[in-house]
């Protein structure tokens, strides 16, 4: 056995823990490893400075080492993988149905144009527009109760409007659909921020690599929900059928949420320190409320993240436009949809895993921003004629491209930039305040149909061009917040 000097090997074991607890080391080390790799190091170093100048030094045996030695990844904790299979089973549900409800209505039950853009409306702004409310419900009652509460009014709105026939229970149907997901989705999606913050600081993989898994499962239920929805249509059962084939899938969401989701107290495995702010008791009222709407540097997020959506929302607005304009028929939109899909379920990650490391979540939403400006600009650069898709096509995948980057980076710096405790309302407010925006803007960029397409092309890069501005005055976002941390003030 090799006899060192004290100095000597107080530094090495020094120099060995310091490797060990850097967040940003290549690899990361799991959760339950993490305290056995910190009494490791701290066991050697206190023998050490306890022991006489000529004692031999202790050395490390094979098994030790092995169980200090990161592990190549850190996978997600059986609660995040939860969260995710959530958001996955969730838009399963959801777009089973939603593709086929304005031609039910229409074709269906004969509603006018505009009675059906007003339902469809009413659809977006109940869902949309009371995140907000869901949000505060989380932070007072934990997310178990909302989540559980969101899926019973689901599977009512669905099995309602399966068998609604009049313009009212139409109405009052999706009302419900869409409060049910004001409900469930800020819950589900505040909790996946916070683990994933929780998950960051346990094992050093970036929060935004989890949030990527988040979206990817999300926009893979996307992708598969219309396809389910499409092959009961084949198959003749008609929209009735995508409704109850919706509302079983939510019943199946129901019944492993009420038997897996755990209660708050089990979920929040912090320090005491922290508890005091991130207990269910803590009341999400007017100073809450005044707390997250006066922090400047959260609504400057919502403000950079609305250019976002604002841009986003050129699938549905500006792209079928174009889309008619270049083939003289809307055919091709679905293979572009599919596009958008396929490239977030196949991309999102490697991509996120990429930025993650290597910019700093401000970095990401700005490059983001920029990446869908570029998206914008270059469909009048391209030639019509032969390669009348390409503008297109070209438009959706950087638009893709862009949301990738910036998405879970927006989210990622929720957590930074609020109170833990007041993270669902925050969550919940970023999609409000983003909806409202949309709302506004839709107005505005419909005016712009009208208008020559350079022009038309060129306000709309300035949207998110404008947001890639506005992110630049936010913080740059840390790995986490430190525990006892403060929230950066507004």
């Amino acid at each position: 056995m090799t006899t060192r000097p004290e100095g000597r090997t107080a530094s090495a074991s020094s120099e060995r823990c310091t490797a060990d607890a850097r967040p940003e080391a290549p690899t990361a080390r799991t959760a339950d490893a993490r305290p056995e790799a910190h009494a490791a190091c701290a066991a050697p170093t206190a023998r050490t400075a306890d022991a006489p100048a000529h004692a031999p030094a202790v050395t490390a045996t094979p098994a030790a080492t092995a169980r200090r030695r990161p592990r190549l990844a850190s996978a997600p904790t059986p609660y995040l993988r939860l969260l995710t299979a959530t958001q996955f089973a969730f838009n399963i549900g959801f777009y089973a149905v939603l593709p086929y409800l304005a031609t039910h209505l229409g074709s269906g039950l004969g509603m006018a144009g505009w009675l059906v853009g007003l339902v469809l409306g009413l659809r977006t702004f109940s869902q949309q527009g009371l995140f907000v409310v869901g949000g505060a419900l989380t932070d007072r009652y934990g997310p178990r109760p909302v989540v559980l509460a969101g899926c019973v009014l689901r599977i009512a709105g669905f099995g309602w409007l399966a068998f609604a026939g009049s313009t009212a229970t139409v109405i009052a149907a999706v009302l419900l659909i869409g409060f049910a997901a004001a409900l469930f989705s800020p819950a589900v999606e505040s909790e996946a921020a916070r683990e994933a913050v929780r998950h960051e600081r346990a094992t050093g993989s970036p929060r935004a690599h989890v949030l990527a898994l988040f979206s990817a499962a999300g926009q893979a239920g996307a992708f598969l929900g219309p396809l389910l929805g499409s092959l009961l249509l084949l198959l003749g059962g008609g929209f009735r059928a995508a409704c109850l084939a919706g509302a079983l899938v939510f019943v199946a969401v129901l019944a492993g949420h009420a038997r897996l989701m755990p209660h708050r107290e089990r979920v929040r495995g912090v320090p005491e320190a922290e508890t005091a702010a991130t207990t269910p008791t803590a009341q999400p009222g007017r100073p809450a409320l005044r707390a997250v709407f006066a922090n400047r540097a959260f609504l400057l997020l919502c403000l950079a993240y609305s250019g976002y959506l604002v841009a986003y929302n050129q699938l549905y607005l500006s792209l079928p436009v174009e889309v008619q304009r270049a083939t003289g028929s809307e055919a091709a939109l679905g293979w572009l949809f599919a596009l958008s899909s396929l490239l977030v379920v196949t991309v999102q990650l490697p991509l996120t895993r990429l930025s993650a490391r290597r910019i700093a979540p401000r970095t990401a939403l700005i490059t983001g921003l920029a990446v869908v400006a570029a998206g914008f600009a270059a469909v009048p650069l391209t030639p019509a004629g032969p390669r009348g898709l390409l503008p297109a096509a070209t438009f959706v995948v950087l638009l893709t491209l862009g949301q990738m980057l910036l998405v879970p980076a927006a989210r990622g710096l929720v957590p930074d930039l609020v109170e833990d405790r007041q993270l669902g309302l925050a969550t919940g407010a970023l999609s409000s305040v983003s909806g409202i925006a949309v709302l506004a803007g839709s107005a505005a960029t419909g005016a712009l149909l009208d208008v020559s397409a350079p022009v038309r092309w060129a306000v709309l890069a300035a949207v998110p061009l404008t947001g890639a501005v506005l992110a630049f005055t936010l913080p740059a976002g840390r790995g986490g917040k430190e525990p006892g941390a403060r929230a950066v003030a507004g």
